[in-house]
């Protein structure tokens, strides 16, 4: 198993966002980085946890956790003219981009924010924290995953 952190903007879709969908499950569309979409496509895997993290928010940090339910697939966005996430260069024969379904799994009862995380020697490999990091995927190494977990209250 393998553990990962994505980041959503809250005001276009929160964990709560998704502990409301129908069987508490979403397709993780939109993505267009080539190192997100490969980690979706090489390194995901149906089974696999993550953090859901708010980004670009007043109060950035760790929401929830999700499960990973599907596999990547082609991202239908991508072949929508009317889509902000419309790949005009994108052929259906061969997607350039990808998306998985991610499933609710767990609350974290204690928002652990960002300052927490910078603030902890034990998270200092933390590829969130790294300056310049824009990925909106990362993966997250398990004692990390333990850790930020402990921190926010989950029990595993």
């Amino acid at each position: 198993m393998r553990y990962w952190l994505l980041k959503s903007e809250p005001d276009v879709f929160s964990f709560d966002d998704l502990k409301n969908r129908p069987r508490k499950t979403e397709p993780w569309n939109g993505v267009r980085n080539y190192q997100a979409r490969n980690f979706m496509r090489d390194d995901m895997s149906v089974g696999d946890l993550g953090f859901l993290y708010h980004s670009s928010c007043a109060e950035p940090g760790i929401a929830g956790i999700v499960r990973i339910s599907k596999e990547a697939y082609a991202d239908p966005t991508q072949f929508d003219p009317a889509s902000e996430y419309f790949d005009a260069g994108s052929k259906r024969e061969e997607p350039r981009w990808l998306m998985v379904d991610v499933t609710w799994h767990a609350d974290v009862p204690h928002f652990v924010h960002l300052q927490q995380l910078r603030d902890d020697p034990a998270l200092a490999d933390l590829l969130i924290l790294r300056r310049g990091n824009r990925l909106s995927i990362t993966p997250v190494e398990a004692a990390h995953f333990k850790h930020i977990c402990k921190l926010g209250g989950v029990k595993l």
